[in-house]
């Protein structure tokens, strides 16, 4: 792992932890209403997805991109996420992952969803792993590298194809 790489990924962690996020397990507690953390109430396997699609913030773009040390495409990304973090194998594209799993409405989204855009003139082109908050975590394009960005921004609203439930819940 690159030392930009690790530095991103300590920078994730820390950002994810001072927004309230925290890394409590689901049995604790915290503030004075004894209300669980935002992350404590995602299940284990999506805490892990969360956890390993962190690890690659910063890694480069590169379409058709499967490798992280080369680079990943949207699809490369969630694919390695998966895989890496709970086991679950997933097809290649994103068109192709846009058919498994249960389809989810915008207001039902939980953290760990797939979701997906349109980028590219037809649907289903562009994939990313829901975070909670309105944010998504993907990889976005040649040049860019995979990154955080608000579902609200209004290129992404444009865009926004549906979403897809693989974890059971």
């Amino acid at each position: 792992m690159s030392r930009k790489h690790s530095l991103v990924s300590l920078l994730a962690a820390a950002l994810i932890a001072l927004s309230g996020v925290g890394l409590a397990h689901a049995d604790e507690q915290e503030g004075p209403i004894d209300s669980p953390s935002l992350f404590a109430r995602y299940s284990n396997n999506a805490q892990d997805l969360i956890l390993k699609g962190l690890e690659l913030i910063g890694i480069n773009y590169r379409r058709g991109g499967t490798d992280p040390d080369s680079g990943l495409d949207c699809s490369g990304f969630v694919q390695l996420v998966f895989k890496d973090a709970i086991g679950v194998l997933l097809p290649r594209t994103a068109r192709e992952q846009s058919e498994v799993g249960a389809v989810v409405a915008v207001n039902e989204l939980k953290a760990g969803d797939l979701v997906f855009f349109n980028t590219m003139r037809r649907t289903f082109s562009h994939v990313g792993i829901y975070l909670g908050d309105n944010r998504f975590m993907h990889a976005p394009r040649t040049g860019a590298e995979v990154r955080i960005d608000d579902m609200r921004q209004s290129y992404w609203i444009s865009r926004y194809n549906g979403a897809r439930r693989l974890l059971a819940r």
